[in-house]
């Protein structure tokens, strides 16, 4: 597939994280706000997808007439390391091809706030990522969100399973919202453009 051009058929947005309100504001759980943010936009609300074990809404996005592409997005409510299975259930039940699929994450390696948009490549240590992978395979976009690492001694799942600090949090709903117009750039007009105008 030339990944200049959107794919055609419709796109499932997965946002990672994990259920429970006392994981809300978690590192690991910023793929959830950024899907709760694109539910926002479309004007909807979440549903439990049946035995999918998944919460979903479906709607469109971009402008309106052929130009505007139709999306399902997703949390996974299997608890981070299995998301695997219900994004891959949503995605045959939805007949979305897998490079139509978008995993929006939380990113070790990137500094906090930073977005990097990639097709396919490894999981680099991400349990949501390794599981996805396994279930489908790797060639799924990703839309990396920056958490930066843990500072001093602190473990990485110590650090991902914290909220995101009073500090970080001043930045938080501004970066959110970045990464939700890159979801939105990257469906309607594709990696390439999404990429160059999001990838900093």
């Amino acid at each position: 597939m030339d990944v200049t051009t959107p794919a055609t058929g419709p796109w499932l947005i997965v946002g990672l994280g994990n259920p429970g309100p006392e994981y809300g504001m978690n590192r690991h759980n910023v793929g959830f706000m950024v899907a709760d943010l694109l539910a926002e936009r479309i004007g909807g609300k979440f549903k439990r997808a049946g035995k999918a074990q998944a919460q979903v809404l479906e709607g469109r996005i971009g402008p309106a007439g052929p130009a505007s592409r139709r999306v399902i997005v997703a949390k996974p409510m299997s608890y981070m390391n299995l998301s695997g299975g219900p994004v891959n259930a949503l995605k045959d039940f939805y007949k979305v091809p897998v490079a139509n699929v978008v995993a929006v994450h939380d990113e070790l390696d990137i500094d906090y706030g930073t977005l990097r948009l990639k097709l396919g490549g490894g999981d680099n240590g991400h349990n949501g990522l390794k599981s996805m992978s396994k279930a489908m395979g790797p060639d799924y976009h990703r839309v990396r969100f920056g958490i930066g690492r843990p500072p001093g001694r602190m473990q990485v799942a110590d650090f991902v399973l914290k909220d995101f600090s009073s500090t970080e949090r001043k930045e938080l709903d501004w970066f959110v919202d970045r990464a939700a117009d890159a979801v939105e750039c990257l469906v309607i007009e594709g990696l390439e453009r999404a990429q160059s105008t999001y990838n900093s």
